[in-house]
């Protein structure tokens, strides 16, 4: 890497560790789309399958332990909740997990409307990140969001979550078949990111990802 390119990447850091230090407080939650609040600021969804790390992730960006609500038991984000980040100047949506098969049809049904009327519809939404258990990659319910948001040409990016959890070997295995997987849909970002939130592996980048989403 030469010396333009290593300052631009350390800019990019140094931006998204300033954004990712402002307050970042709750400000609605929505169990129908009726119930949105009017879209300003741009916004960040996150998106995935029950229990693969959503709030951890949303917790370990934003710097704060107990922002959004963790939890052992899968399914517990029943609405989709929303977060200011440094006065305005982003917000983080935390979507209800999917796949959660324990959940009644009927409650599954009404997440899943929820988050398809959002993602479809929703003008201040910038990207979404769709994060993917390292442990074992993509799977059918997650390739059902990938073409629905190919459909509605919502940018998004593949986010590895619990990088720490599998093996090396595993990890390198999965970053792989998933990285070729998201090559063949158009709206998927141009690059994988592999985080950690219990030890911190990628938070940073991932943070200047997010903040160079928020300001295209």
């Amino acid at each position: 890497m030469n010396d333009a390119a290593l300052s631009a990447e350390e800019d990019a850091l140094e931006a998204g560790r300033r954004l990712f230090a402002g307050p970042c407080v709750f400000i609605a939650g929505a169990v129908t789309a009726d119930r949105l609040p009017p879209a300003g600021s741009p916004e960040i969804a996150f998106t995935g399958r029950s229990n693969v790390g959503k709030s951890s992730l949303i917790n370990a960006l934003s710097g704060q332990n107990a922002l959004a609500r963790t939890s052992r038991t899968p399914g517990r984000t029943q609405q989709l909740n929303f977060f200011d980040l440094s006065a305005g100047r982003l917000v983080l949506v935390d979507l209800p997990g999917y796949g959660y098969a324990r959940a009644g049809k009927k409650v599954r049904t009404q997440w899943n409307e929820l988050a398809r009327q959002y993602l479809e519809g929703r003008a201040a939404l910038h990207r979404v990140c769709l994060l993917v258990d390292s442990r074992h990659g993509l799977k059918d319910s997650d390739r059902d969001i990938l073409e629905l948001m190919d459909e509605a040409a919502v940018s998004y990016l593949l986010v590895l979550t619990k990088a720490d959890k599998p093996s090396g070997a595993a990890l390198a295995a999965c970053l792989r078949e998933t990285a070729a997987e998201a090559a063949r849909h158009p709206a998927c970002y141009p690059a994988l990111a592999v985080t950690s939130a219990e030890s911190g592996q990628g938070i940073p980048e991932l943070r200047a990802l997010l903040t160079q989403s928020a300001a295209g």
